[in-house]
C-alpha cells in the first residue's frame, strides 16, 4: 500500500479532519486541510517571489493545517526521507 498514514488533526472533530500521509512510492507528502477564505486565497495568489508564477494553478491548491500538526509534518518528512534513501 503506498499511501502511508501518518496523523490526524488531534482536535479532529466530527466534521474537521486535517490528515497528514506520505505517498511511499511517489514520495510525496500528502495533506488534507482546511479551504482557505477568499482573503487568504488571494493573498496568497498575487505573492511574489523570483522564479514563481503569480497565482494558483488550476491543478494546485492552497489548504491550511493547524500548527499543532508540525510533529506529524515532520514525522512525514522523516519518511520521506528514509523512502528515499532505500530507493
Amino acid at each position: 500500500m503506498p499511501l502511508l498514514f501518518i496523523g490526524i488533526d488531534p482536535n479532529t472533530g466530527d466534521h474537521e479532519s486535517p490528515t497528514v500521509w506520505v505517498h511511499q512510492e511517489k514520495q510525496e507528502l500528502v495533506f488534507q486541510g482546511w479551504k482557505p477564505d477568499a482573503e487568504l486565497e488571494a493573498e496568497c495568489a498575487t505573492f511574489e517571489v523570483s522564479g514563481h508564477a503569480q497565482g494558483i494553478p488550476d491543478h494546485e491548491a492552497v489548504i491550511r493545517i493547524p500548527a499543532r500538526m508540525v510533529p506529524m509534518i515532520r514525522e512525514a518528512c522523516d519518511a520521506v526521507e528514509r523512502a528515499a534513501v532505500i530507493h
